[in-house]
């Protein structure tokens, strides 16, 4: 099978040591082969991005040509404009029952800068960084361009891809400086109760320095009811760095618009991060945002709904499929089945040794693109992304069945 890219090592060795030890994205790399297979005329379903289909709300777009009418063409502020840290504020307020004032909240270029920018202000070379695997490709990365080690701990589908106490005591040691969470998770669609999330703050706040970095961007495509935060636990507003933004619930991917509530000092440490290296993020974003948070809320309830029957439809098509273990996510959109147990089968001309066999398998034999479980540190499972129509969920379910009726 051809790899997701080719890399020309006489180019490589060029690059800098800190680039050539960082793993591309594997989930933008298969998006990408998809794409060329596309343009050679080529029927592809493309399940392997995190985007929803979904077009962003009427009211946030003329927020944003309003915002150029107004001329919103100018640098602005490092930390993001007053009135979207305010509109943040009230957000997290009235939604999360969490006090933060402007000055504890900074935007950035999407909610990827935040989480790198978590990386880089708080982890030092030899830090050790708490990630639960299967994982969002880009922790252990990132974790590694700010010189932090990466020390995993592994959940399967018995315990809903969700870490205990038990596991997060063991993994911490005198080196640990972050622990990641991410609820509702990427790849898994699990989230976090309330009590675990107490259980699991009831063992960081036993070691002193240790923080959190909640990665909540799914915080509104839930299907289990409220969304519930670690911060919200006495001593850990002051422990945790979350990391959100407008990409998911409001559908506004492309507007690049990210946002970190998080102590006042390490706020400050990350508007002298942005300002050395991307400075304020996109003034129409910003203001497009300001409405998005200020504006009615019924768009993100009724896409909430429709990735939930998605949910349904795609949880009831894999489970179908003879050799797939799968478990129902609670939130997000993704679905990650276990297919361990097409290791080692063939068709007769490709050998499926690895998740990285089977996805590429499904990409060319299905034309169905999806992203190894390799890539999120779990390679007993794949992830498939259902932000998509239903017609396209039932064309590539039956697709991916028909390819795994094949292997013997």
């Amino acid at each position: 099978m051809q790899p997701f890219y080719i890399i020309n090592h006489s180019i490589m060795a060029q690059l800098s040591d800190r680039l050539n030890n960082l793993a591309p994205s594997a989930t933008l790399a298969m998006s990408q082969k998809s794409s060329e297979m596309k343009s050679q005329g080529i029927d592809v379903i493309n399940m392997s991005v995190g985007e929803p289909d979904y077009m962003t709300p009427e009211n946030i777009k003329e927020a944003g040509k309003k915002a150029i009418d107004d001329n919103y063409s100018k640098y602005s502020p490092v930390p993001g404009y007053m009135a979207l840290r305010e509109a943040i504020s009230r957000k997290l307020k009235n939604e999360n029952g969490l006090t933060y004032s402007t000055s504890e909240i900074i935007c950035g270029t999407g909610g990827k800068q935040g989480v790198c920018n978590t990386f880089m202000a708080l982890v030092n070379e030899g830090d050790e960084v708490i990630i639960p695997a299967p994982y969002w490709v880009s922790y252990p990365q990132m974790a590694k361009l700010a010189g932090g080690v990466p020390v995993y701990v592994s959940t399967n589908i018995a315990s809903d891809f969700k870490m205990s106490p038990e596991q997060l005591e063991k993994a911490i040691t005198p080196k640990t400086k972050l622990v990641v969470l991410c609820s509702p998770s990427n790849p898994t669609g699990s989230v976090y109760s309330k009590d675990e999330l107490k259980a699991l703050a009831d063992v960081i706040l036993k070691h002193d320095d240790v923080f959190v970095l909640a990665d909540e961007i799914y915080e509104h495509i839930n299907y289990v009811g409220h969304h519930e935060s670690i911060a919200q636990f006495p001593g850990m507003k002051e422990r945790t760095i979350l990391c959100n933004g407008v990409s998911k619930a409001y559908a506004m991917t492309g507007w690049r618009l990210g946002w970190v509530a998080a102590p006042e000092w390490i706020v400050k440490g990350f508007s002298k991060l942005q300002g050395q290296y991307t400075s304020g993020t996109c003034d129409v974003s910003q203001m497009a945002a300001v409405e998005a948070y200020n504006g009615p809320q019924d768009c993100v309830e009724e896409m909430r709904k429709g990735f939930e029957r998605r949910r349904d439809l795609i949880v009831s098509l894999a489970k179908d499929i003879p050799g797939f273990v799968v478990n129902v996510p609670a939130g997000a959109f993704y679905l990650f089945p276990e297919i361990s147990s097409f290791f080692g089968k063939s068709d007769g001309k490709y050998v499926i040794k690895n998740s990285t066999d089977f996805s590429m398998y499904l990409l060319e034999v299905a034309h169905v693109a999806t992203v190894p479980g390799d890539a999120f540190g779990s390679p007993e499972g794949f992830r498939m992304s259902y932000a998509t129509s239903d017609d396209n969920i039932r064309e590539a379910l039956r697709r991916i069945k028909e390819a795994c009726a094949r292997l013997k």
